[in-house]
């Protein structure tokens, strides 16, 4: 999943902002620049007073796949698995912080990084095609961050979580809707109508309250997870994070070890 690095663009119309993750050719997943790129678009959503929802959606029929393998390549100890989820959750969690309503207008793969990106905003919508799932115990062999396993147990449950991870299993989007993680199933061609009308919606309701509601279920949420970087660092530094990196750019199975 090499190539271009992609281009995350924010596009505002009034009261309601659009992130589009563009990187098509390689279903979204993200680059080094494109992570940059979106950090520095929620700072522009803080700072304008007037918008009140911020959709996120991809380019080309999926929202995220991940991250780019390619670039785990650079990554020579488990330290560089730990500040690379350390910078993954300074986005995050501003995307959580955000004062605005956020919606995760999901399509096709949703999977690793943008699982959580999509769990970090307050609604999902999705189209009849979106898969979600985190299978990195089949592809490259590394870990969650303890921030985002506690996302994701929050959002989908311990039970759901555990197999998602250790099944690699997609869940589809009508499980998804049948839990509650999504809040909207529409069909592929209402499916921008209906999310324009949402955002309408709520862009009619009192700022106040919503800022209010976001900010009081983050606390209750918040509680402080235990520190998860010594498994990260174990994860990252890995003979097998190192195997299952090259196996999936080789297009092979990888060659699982256990150390």
């Amino acid at each position: 999943m090499s190539g271009s690095d992609g281009i995350v663009h924010l596009e505002t119309r009034g009261t309601i902002a659009t992130i589009t993750f563009d990187r098509a050719g390689a279903r979204n997943a993200m680059t080094w620049a494109m992570y940059q790129q979106l950090d520095d678009a929620l700072d522009r959503i803080e700072a304008n007073r007037d918008v009140r929802v911020a959709v996120l959606r991809g380019a080309g029929g999926h929202f995220v796949a991940g991250t780019d393998i390619a670039q785990f390549t650079e990554f020579t100890s488990g330290e560089d698995g730990v500040a690379y989820e350390t910078r993954l959750e300074t986005i995050v969690s501003k995307l959580e912080r955000l004062r605005v309503a956020t919606i995760a207008a999901v399509e096709g793969f949703v999977v690793g990084a943008g699982l959580v990106l999509a769990a970090a905003c307050d609604l999902r919508v999705a189209a009849p095609s979106a898969r979600f799932g985190v299978p990195i115990a089949r592809t490259v062999g590394n870990a969650l961050s303890a921030a985002n396993y506690a996302r994701l147990v929050a959002l989908l449950g311990a039970s759901r979580t555990k197999a998602m991870l250790i099944t690699t299993d997609f869940m589809s989007a009508e499980d998804a809707r049948a839990i509650g993680f999504v809040a909207m199933l529409v069909g592929a061609s209402g499916f921008d109508a209906e999310l324009d009308a949402l955002c309408a919606r709520i862009t009619s309701y009192s700022p106040i309250t919503i800022q209010c509601t976001k900010e009081a279920i983050r606390r209750v949420m918040s509680a402080p997870a235990a520190s998860g970087e010594d498994l990260v660092r174990a994860a990252y530094g890995s003979s097998d994070f190192r195997e299952g990196v090259a196996a999936f750019l080789e297009k092979r199975a990888p060659k699982w070890e256990g150390r």
